[in-house]
């Protein structure tokens, strides 16, 4: 069995593997490196190392913090603020851990989520962190790191802790963490609420430069961005007609004989209406090819009943020559099956008959109406009419149960491995797919099974993409995106939009080629569009970072600031419990959740692909 809009190799996909081996060479080589000068004693005073990682001490900063730290009273309050926030973030945390690894446990599914690689923020290594967003990522882990420590050194001064020294983790050339270390004997005498606010300080700043990015990213970033005129390409399927023609992936398709291609809905309507058997293409506003028109299976389920798969090519039906989907449902006419002369994909260009039943294909559900009507479970039936009407695809069938209701008793005709059948369903429970009763199925889009393309194209939605970021557009996900924190939830989901199958492509922001789909509008645009691209990135890719530090960091388990916030808050607890709490008893609680925390993460990651293999 197959489906699939097109199948495309993305640079992580072929090259993940290759750089994250030499990514360990060259650590490998640094670590060396770091070695040989810490055994040569030619490292710095102010230089560290713990391993492959080095740490750079300052002191210089602390007359900083000593003057920001003055409103003392409005410090306090923000991090009793951040406490709150912090708490929340702890318990749903170590839910998720715990939900994370019993279902890594019980249902072993590995996704590319959970591949090692992608717990690391490095770009080219992590699939959905591309080489392009360098510079945003970076920027972004910068800030966050700086205003993450730099809540802890802030509330330290407001608590009287004095602070030894501040600096960064530096791995090779990647900041991958930063430090402010207290004076152990001035953090010792701070009070319980005093440590507590200082350790939620730095997830509280986080949490905050999210907020106030995203405002801006939202707001006059967004908006300063528009749809550059055309339809935008996301896909190119091999060995399409496209794809001889040297068309690629970023291109944006603004003209067809040179007619203007205003976005993505246009083009579809404007191949359809072209005559003749060749299209020109003007690409980019710069070029133009000629491309051939012809019906290209783009996505398939394989079943006896159609035989076809992706990369044949419908060359007529019922004798009628056909280049798009409109003129192959007009040659089926009234039909509930046709003859298609079909060149298959490995038929080193010689075709064939095949006699196909036209409709909507569907896989019996367990337990539906459909079942009890007597279909068999799991089986793919292809539904070629409904209640007396004809259906000649998967939309049509959606369109007709949406004018039902449950309760409606309605027939079911088709064919079923072959045979013809007809079902009397009465109709369950109203559908939120489509709106009126249900029939008990999985519905397969398109005709048969198959979706078919004249050029071999899938476009790219950008107008999508820059509705969830705020643009003016009417596109977006409706009331989710409706609300401040909606947009946030949903742009954070966005470099693994493709997986979630929300919307068919990972979005990195404006790089890595598809900013050739946007350009800029109004006063901003007097910076050009590189520099407005650059600062979206930057936004977007600090807000990303900084909510993701948050949460980690709200793990509760040492050393982690989720950890400390545990064990402050058990002391404080059980202080106040009628027994005499030891400093034992308070580490056997926080040992027990930070193991637990520990057992959870490294199942998520390594317990799928371990029970599966």
């Amino acid at each position: 069995m197959e489906y699939g809009v097109f199948t495309f190799v993305s640079v992580p996909e072929l090259f993940g593997s290759e750089l994250l081996t030499w990514a360990v060479i060259g650590l490998a080589l640094y670590w060396l490196g770091v070695i040989a000068l810490r055994q040569a004693d030619l490292l710095p005073s102010f230089v560290g190392t713990q391993g492959p990682i080095l740490t750079f001490h300052t002191k210089r900063g602390r007359d900083f913090l000593d003057w920001a730290a003055g409103p003392k009273r409005f410090w306090r309050a923000w991090a009793n603020l951040g406490i709150g926030i912090a708490v929340i973030v702890m318990v749903a945390m170590f839910g998720f851990l715990l939900l994370a690894a019993v279902g890594a446990l019980t249902s072993p599914q590995p996704t590319t989520v959970q591949q090692p690689r992608n717990v690391l923020v490095i770009p080219g290594v992590n699939d959905f962190l591309p080489l392009s967003a360098t510079p945003g990522i970076v920027f972004g882990l910068l800030v966050g790191l700086v205003v993450h420590e730099g809540g802890h050194g802030l509330l330290c001064r407001v608590e009287d802790i004095d602070i030894n020294s501040m600096g960064v983790v530096m791995l090779a050339v990647l900041p991958i963490g930063a430090f402010v270390e207290p004076d152990q004997e001035s953090s010792k005498d701070a009070s319980r609420g005093g440590q507590t606010r200082m350790f939620a300080a730095g997830v509280t700043n986080n949490f905050a430069i999210t907020i106030l990015v995203f405002a801006l990213l939202f707001g006059p970033i967004a908006g300063a961005i528009a749809v550059a005129p055309g339809a935008a390409i996301g896909g190119v399927a091999p060995d399409s007609p496209a794809a001889d023609a040297g068309i690629e992936p970023n291109d944006r398709i603004t003209a067809i004989n040179g007619d203007a291609v205003d976005d993505n809905d246009a083009l579809a309507g404007m191949i359809e209406t072209a005559e003749g058997d060749q299209v020109t293409v003007e690409l980019n506003e710069e070029r133009t090819v000629d491309v051939d028109r012809s019906l290209l299976v783009t996505a398939a389920i394989e079943t006896e009943m159609t035989g076809l798969e992706i990369g044949d090519v419908i060359v007529s039906v019922n004798g009628q020559e056909v280049a798009t989907e409109d003129e192959f449902l007009a040659a089926v006419g009234d039909d509930e099956r046709a003859t298609l002369e079909v060149s298959p994909v490995d038929g080193d260009g010689e075709t064939d008959e095949r006699e196909v039943p036209i409709g909507a294909l569907v896989q019996v559900a367990e337990d539906g109406p459909l079942e009890a009507a007597g279909a068999p479970v799991d089986e793919y039936m292809i539904v070629t009419e409904f209640g007396g009407e004809q259906v000649q695809s998967h939309a049509e069938l959606t369109d007709l149960l949406g004018e039902t209701d449950p309760g409606d008793e309605v027939t079911f005709g088709g064919t079923l491995n072959g045979e013809a059948v007809e079902y009397d369903v009465t109709l369950g429970e109203r559908s939120q797919s489509t709106g009126g009763g249900t029939a008990g199925f999985y519905g397969v889009p398109g005709i048969s099974g198959i979706s078919a393309e004249t050029l071999g194209l899938e476009l790219y939605p950008a107008e999508m993409y820059l509705g969830v970021l705020g643009g003016d557009t009417d596109e977006g996900f409706g009331t989710i995106t409706d609300s401040f924190l909606g947009k946030i939830g949903v742009a954070l989901f966005l470099p693994i939009a493709s997986l979630l199958e929300v919307l068919p492509y990972n979005f990195a922001g404006f790089t890595g080629g598809v900013e050739n789909f946007y350009e800029t509008q109004g006063p901003l645009s007097a910076l050009g569009d590189w520099p407005v691209f650059a600062i979206a990135n930057m936004l977007f890719w600090t807000g990303w970072i900084n909510v993701q530090l948050g949460f980690f960091n709200c793990i509760p388990a040492f050393p982690l600031d989720g950890g400390h916030i545990l064990r402050t808050s058990t002391e404080a607890i059980m202080s106040r419990l009628p027994l005499e709490a030891t400093r034992g008893m308070v580490r056997i609680v926080t040992t027990t959740v930070g193991l637990t925390m520990l057992i959870s993460f490294l199942a998520m990651l390594f317990a799928p692909g371990l029970l599966a293999g």
